[in-house]
C-alpha cells in the first residue's frame, strides 16, 4: 500500500515519461511534489523501489523505469487523477493543514496543531487513551491520522503529560522488543535524549518510530534491526512528536 506521496511521485513519473519518453528530473519532482529538499525525493523513491513499483536503472542518466501502477489506477490516466476523480497534473501537490495530532501528519505543515484527545480514568487500575493510527517501524508511511478508538493502559505505565497510543507497522524495531502489530504509547513531547525510541516527523511529511542518536549537528535515526541502515538528517528535517514509555502486545 502507498501512502499519497508514494502514488504523487509514482504517477508523475509515468505520466512525464509517458508525455517525453524520460523520466523527470529530481528538480522537478521536488517542485511537482512541493517538497523542500531532493532528500525526500529520494526517499519516496527508495520506498517505490522496496514496493515493487519502479526500479533503476544501471549506467543510465535519469534511471527509472515504472514497473507498475496502483491497483486502481489505469495506465491512461493522468498523474492525480484517481479512478473516479477528475484532478489536474497540478493537484499532485499536497493539501496543507488541517490535521490533528502532529505526531501522525502525513502533509500538512511543520508548525504545531491541536493535540489528541485527553485521557481518562476509567478506575483506580485503567486510564483510557486515544490511539491516533499507525506508526512506521520500517520505511516512513503516512500514518492513519484519526483518533480511531481508545485503549485502557494501566495507570504506572504512563508518565506526566499527554499521552497517546499508535499501532505499530513493519520490524525494524524488532530488536528492541518491538514488532509488528504491537501498540505503543507514547507520552507527547518535542524533545529526547540520546537513545530514546522516538515519534519522528520527517521533513513534515512521514512518521516513523526509531531510536535517537544526535550527533554533533545531526540527527541519526536507529533501526533496532541489522537489515535496516540508519539515517542521518540535518536537524532542520526532523520533529520529535513523542517519546516511547510503554508497549501492549496481544497473543
Amino acid at each position: 500500500m502507498l501512502t499519497e506521496k508514494q502514488k504523487d511521485l509514482l504517477l508523475f513519473i509515468h505520466a512525464r515519461m509517458q508525455e517525453r519518453g524520460v523520466p523527470p528530473s529530481f528538480d522537478e519532482m521536488k517542485d511537482a511534489l512541493d517538497l523542500r529538499s531532493k532528500s525526500g525525493i529520494h526517499r519516496l523513491i527508495t520506498a517505490l523501489v522496496e514496493r515493487g513499483f519502479i526500479r533503476r536503472l544501471p549506467h543510465r542518466a535519469r534511471a527509472i523505469e515504472v514497473i507498475k501502477l496502483p491497483d486502481n489506477q489505469s495506465a491512461g490516466q493522468s498523474v492525480g487523477q484517481s479512478a473516479g476523480a477528475g484532478a489536474s497534473v497540478a493537484s499532485i501537490a499536497p493539501q496543507r493543514g488541517g490535521f490533528q495530532p502532529s505526531v501522525i501528519e502525513g502533509s500538512g505543515p511543520r508548525a504545531s496543531v491541536a493535540p489528541p484527545p485527553p485521557s481518562h480514568v476509567i478506575d483506580a487500575r485503567t486510564v483510557s487513551i486515544p490511539v491516533m493510527g499507525r506508526i512506521a517501524a520500517g520505511t516512513p508511511i503516512s500514518a492513519i491520522q484519526n483518533h480511531t478508538h481508545d485503549i485502557a493502559v494501566p495507570p504506572d505505565i504512563l508518565t506526566n503529560g499527554e499521552h497517546f497510543a499508535l499501532e505499530v507497522k513493519g520490524d525494524s524495531m524488532i530488536e528492541a522488543g518491538i514488532h509488528d502489530g504491537d501498540t505503543v504509547i507514547i507520552r507527547r513531547c518535542n524533545n529526547a535524549e540520546n537513545g530514546d525510541i522516538i515519534v519522528a516527523l520527517v521533513e513534515g511529511e512521514e512518521a516513523t518510530l526509531k531510536r535517537l542518536r544526535k550527533k554533533g549537528s545531526t540527527i541519526a535515526l536507529e533501526a533496532a534491526n541489522p537489515e535496516f541502515k540508519t539515517r542521518i538528517f540535518g536537524p532542520d528535517q526532523i520533529d520529535i512528536q513523542g517519546r516511547l514509555v510503554g508497549l501492549l502486545r496481544r497473543y
